[in-house]
């Protein structure tokens, strides 16, 4: 009998169901197609810090570098030794870049942490090599140098020298000299998992193994590569010493933390730096709670910086950000204003509708329906719309997110300058560079989750409650003599 009535009612009253159905059907549309573009955007901003602290790094621990001290204020100084040739002469700089060093127990110590899954140390350097020729000039003595009979008289000349020297002047010479600078890392070779490696792709060759903690060899970024035309199978040679290049990797997305990747020992061996790490990579047992390991590394070991992605996100700039933060304001709270026009709306049709019902619940109360089995009527009814307008709502809500999808509008995202400070990447940041990054085009999706679609049900059962809870509320207060004297 319930579901019978609920039918007819249905057909009869179509136009003001579908009114309903399509004002709640815009509401819930609306919220799947901004949180759909808000996971969007979410993916597009994980994408950037993913190509710079790598996959699987929930965190990282560094401790900020200390005031340059002396008057070289920190900066490279090259030896060249005296020689009476033309002979080439080269010097290379290899120092620890971005951060102090911490000893490598505190790789060890981090790992132990309550919350922290794994943990990894790396090594970031910098190396500059100064290669070239001093050539060594021709003396060419003055013409009327002799004048006065004896060498250097008084006829002067360019020269300028004192008495009893010859005077004259120095021709050719002069030194040419060329710069040479990149970015090493040193990594870890046994937790491969963890690191700035693991946010490229090697397209070249292979990758360490574990076996090769000591050895020379070298994974070179693709771009380096290309620049300095290595190839597999060539040598890269560091302060003297030549590692064969077994692999070129491929950054993902935006630059590679370093042009150079070694096994860690090695790093540490170049640099003078045994049994020392800049960066401590660590991941997480479980990622909501890593806000409370930050909180626990920071507590009980002092002196160094924890660094989270959402640190950085806050950095993030560019288009990305913008369109972010409309989705995440504006999007939101205008979905939020539509639903709730939505439900009032279809509160007030379903009130509506009661009132011009008011003698067909008269007669129905007076052959014997009780109160509350109209009331259960009018909201099984509000409930039906509610659902209509939930399933129309998702099939618009995934027309939105699938021509987002389709679109794939272009977004470009970049990180602010570090200065020497940020997220644990090679090169004084997080991914590696003291300067503003390179901008990073990002295409943008709209994925649909399982759990939006579920929003958009619970939503919709949410409206048809409220409004029939609007018109079971005012059918509940209907006498049947009030209901029968309005007969025309």
């Amino acid at each position: 009998m319930f579901f019978t009535y609920l039918r007819r009612e249905l057909r009869r009253r179509r136009k003001a169901a579908l009114v309903i159905s399509a004002g709640l059907a815009l509401g819930i549309a609306l919220v799947i197609t901004v949180n759909s573009v808000s996971a969007g955007m979410t993916q597009a901003q994980d994408k950037v810090l993913q190509s710079l602290y790598g996959l699987g790094t929930d965190m990282t621990v560094s401790k900020a570098a200390a005031p340059p001290s002396g008057s070289s204020n920190g900066q490279p100084r090259f030896n060249f030794g005296a020689r009476g040739d033309s002979k080439t002469q080269s010097s290379d700089r290899v120092q620890v870049q971005g951060f102090q060093t911490l000893a490598s127990s505190t790789v060890t110590k981090v790992a132990s942490q309550s919350g922290v899954k794994d943990a990894v140390g790396g090594l970031s350097l910098s190396v500059v090599k100064i290669s070239g020729q001093f050539n060594r000039g021709t003396f060419k003595p003055n013409q009327n140098s002799g004048s006065s009979g004896k060498p250097g008289g008084s006829g002067g000349g360019q020269g300028g020298g004192s008495a009893g020297q010859p005077q004259g002047e120095v021709q050719g010479g002069g030194a040419n000299f060329s710069l040479n600078q990149f970015t090493v890392y040193g990594v870890d070779v046994s937790k491969l998992g963890l690191g700035p490696l693991t946010s490229s792709k090697i397209t070249s060759g292979k990758t360490f193994t574990s076996a090769q903690t000591n050895a020379k060899v070298v994974v070179l970024d693709s771009a380096y590569a290309k620049t300095k035309k290595l190839t597999v199978g060539k040598t890269l040679t560091i302060s003297g010493t030549k590692f064969t290049v077994i692999g070129i990797a491929t950054a993902d997305s935006g630059d590679s933390a370093a042009n150079a990747y070694i096994p860690l020992t090695q790093a540490q061996t170049l640099s003078a730096s045994k049994n020392k790490v800049t960066t401590i990579y660590v991941q997480a047992a479980d990622s909501k709670q890593i806000s409370a390991v930050k909180t626990t590394i920071q507590k009980n070991i002092s002196g160094t910086t924890v660094t989270t992605s959402a640190d950085l996100a806050s950095t993030v700039s560019g288009s990305l950000s913008t369109a972010s933060n409309l989705a995440t304001s504006v999007g939101k709270w205008l979905s939020i204003a539509v639903l709730l026009a939505a439900f009032l709306v279809a509160g007030l049709l379903t009130s509506s509708a009661v009132s011009r019902r008011v003698r067909e619940f008269g007669t129905l109360k007076a052959l014997g329906w009780s109160s509350g089995r109209v009331t259960r009527q009018v909201m099984g009814e509000a409930l039906v719309n509610g659902l209509i307008g939930g399933v129309l709502g998702i099939a618009v809500g995934l027309g939105g997110a699938y021509v987002v999808t389709a679109i794939s509008p272009t977004l470009t995202a970049s990180l602010g300058s570090t200065g020497g400070g940020g997220f644990g990447g090679p090169g004084g940041g997080f991914g590696g560079r003291q300067s503003a990054a390179k901008a990073i085009d990002i295409a943008l999706s709209a994925p649909v989750s399982v759990s939006t679609i579920v929003l958009a049900v619970v939503l919709a059962i949410a409206g048809g409650l409220i409004a029939g809870t609007f018109g079971g509320w005012r059918a509940s207060r209907l006498r049947p003599a009030d209901a029968l004297r309005r007969v025309e």
